[in-house]
């Protein structure tokens, strides 16, 4: 049983501004779900800390800040490894996401593998009861539908 989803999709985009939409307009882009919840609270506002160390945080609208994970790997245009924590792991359980982006003629093929699944804990609520496959076909219908996004942010610009 493998631990890690993989979803990739082109956007209408060079690899530079898909790669900076990414980063940069995540706050816009960005859809939130109930079973992927990176605070226990209301959804805030997603925000990259730019470079190697950076975080990923969303800041709730009473002003609080909640660190999703940091930034693993920085290589723009190219790629892009976070760690991510969402509300409901164990306090020091992370997985880890990596975003690619390689150009495909005028598109770019943004490729996204969310990896580190089964260090969750089968009881945690993390997993919403579901076993291994039905949780991780969920996770791959989201991050499908968070690429679709991001390709609309893209193409609207």
């Amino acid at each position: 049983m493998t631990s890690k989803v993989y979803v990739a999709l082109r956007v209408k985009a060079s690899p530079a501004r898909a790669f900076s939409a990414f980063v940069e307009e995540i706050g816009a882009w960005w859809r939130p779900n109930s079973l992927f919840q990176t605070t226990p609270r209301a959804p805030g506002r997603l925000a990259f800390e730019a470079g190697a160390g950076g975080r990923l945080t969303e800041t709730l609208a009473s002003g609080k800040v909640f660190e999703i994970g940091r930034i693993l790997h920085w290589a723009p245009p190219e790629r892009l490894v976070f760690s991510w924590r969402q509300a409901n792991f164990p306090l020091d359980l992370h997985t880890e996401v990596e975003v690619r982006f390689d150009p495909i003629g005028d598109e770019t093929r943004v490729s996204i593998e969310h990896r580190g699944f089964t260090r969750v804990p089968v009881d945690s609520a993390a997993r919403h009861g579901f076993p291994d496959q039905a949780l991780q076909m969920r996770l791959a219908d989201w991050w499908t539908r968070q690429l679709a996004s991001l390709d609309a942010r893209v193409a609207g610009a």
